[in-house]
């Protein structure tokens, strides 16, 4: 009887073993499906990944995507409808400007409100040239004389005021005779608070600069005027100030309007600089969406995709600055046909430099250009 009682209990344990045998099976195949899953799914985002990033048709993807997040985060411009062509937003090139295909060229300008007036006090053409890979920033002096079309010949910050960037883009291509592909603007208020989204920018300063920028009024807020020889990490209201000085020498030794340009071309660097230093995407996202939100531009979503896609698929990557007068080639009389101080520009000398520069044309196929347009 014992005996059985023990062959029972035997029977019962080799069953419950088996059967932890056989659970023991079933989850390690749950495991191994598990992680076969894993690695499916780790496999396709890789592979998803050098799709997008590798391949053509991938970039084309991310291109439409980032497109649509500026475009619909910027202030719209006038435009003509939003489905036209690429680079086709205003008017054709005429015979009186100088254009070429692979050379686009867009109008940045910052406008300054004081006592109701809007004056450009900053104005840049930005180049992208596809041949030699450069994006080229060609900084306009704002008191240069130029013929305003409808109006009496005044300053050239002078022309957004009479009938806003058009007019200021007519001007251009009626002076400097090259086409304009496009525009952004910002208000100086505005670039305040871009300055401050990026948590301020690292600015060098001479010793003149530092002291000028203390003792007078172009930092606006009194508590801000603390900066100091050498580095300096500046706020909004400081860096507005210091873009906006042109009475003293700069860290170099340019002066006048001319150090006012190297100011605004050092503080768009250290903007972009501050802007990329921050390798956490949660972070630049926001920055990015607000600060566009102070942007205004006429570019359609289509002509921001292709911009994008110029600049990634050609590997634009040098960034290359000029000014226009270049030195040599202008005057500045005290009083000039009953304008204040203006810079009274020797035209012919500057087009072929201003052409040599965006287009890369040697001093022949400048002056072949120019005689085209004349």
């Amino acid at each position: 009887m014992q005996d059985k009682k023990t062959e029972e209990l035997l029977k019962q344990q080799v069953l419950e073993i088996m059967d932890e045998d056989k659970n023991n099976k079933k989850i390690k195949k749950k495991k191994h499906k598990s992680l076969k899953a894993i690695g499916f799914v780790l496999l396709s985002i890789i592979l998803l990944l050098l799709f997008v990033v590798g391949t053509k048709p991938g970039r084309t993807l991310i291109y439409k995507v980032a497109s649509r997040f500026v475009y619909s985060n910027v202030q719209h411009g006038s435009s003509d409808e939003e489905d036209k062509e690429v680079f086709s937003n205003r008017k054709p090139p005429s015979e009186a400007v100088v254009h070429e295909e692979h050379v686009y060229n867009y109008l940045i300008f910052g406008i300054e409100k004081i006592g109701g007036a809007k004056n450009t006090d900053a104005m840049l053409i930005a180049s992208i040239n596809t041949e030699d890979g450069k994006i080229k920033l060609t900084s306009l002096l704002r008191d240069s004389y130029v013929d305003i079309p409808g109006y009496k010949a005044n300053k050239l910050n002078s022309a957004y005021s009479k009938g806003g960037a058009e007019l200021l883009i007519e001007t251009i291509e009626k002076n400097y005779k090259i086409h304009i592909d496009g525009y952004a603007s910002v208000d100086f208020e505005a670039f305040e608070k871009i300055v401050d989204l990026l948590g301020g920018v690292n600015i060098e300063l001479g010793k003149e600069e530092a002291k000028y920028l203390n003792k007078t009024n172009y930092i606006s807020k009194k508590s801000n005027r603390n900066v100091v020889a050498g580095m300096n990490k500046l706020n909004g209201n400081q860096v507005m100030g210091y873009v906006r000085v042109r009475k003293v020498k700069t860290l170099g030794g340019a002066n006048y309007d001319y150090g006012r340009v190297v100011r605004q071309q050092r503080a768009l660097n250290a903007m972009l600089d501050a802007l990329m230093s921050s390798r956490n995407i949660l972070k630049i996202i926001p920055i990015s969406t607000q600060a566009l939100s102070y942007v205004t531009t006429d570019l359609s979503q289509k002509q921001i995709e292709k911009l994008m896609e110029v600049v990634i698929e050609n590997k634009i990557t040098t960034m290359e600055t000029f000014r226009i007068p270049v030195d040599g080639a202008f005057e500045a009389p005290k009083k000039y046909n009953g304008i204040g101080y203006p810079i009274v520009l020797d035209w012919e000398t500057n087009r072929l430099e201003l052409y040599k520069f965006i287009y890369g044309y040697s001093d022949e196929e400048a002056r072949a250009a120019l005689e085209k347009v004349n």
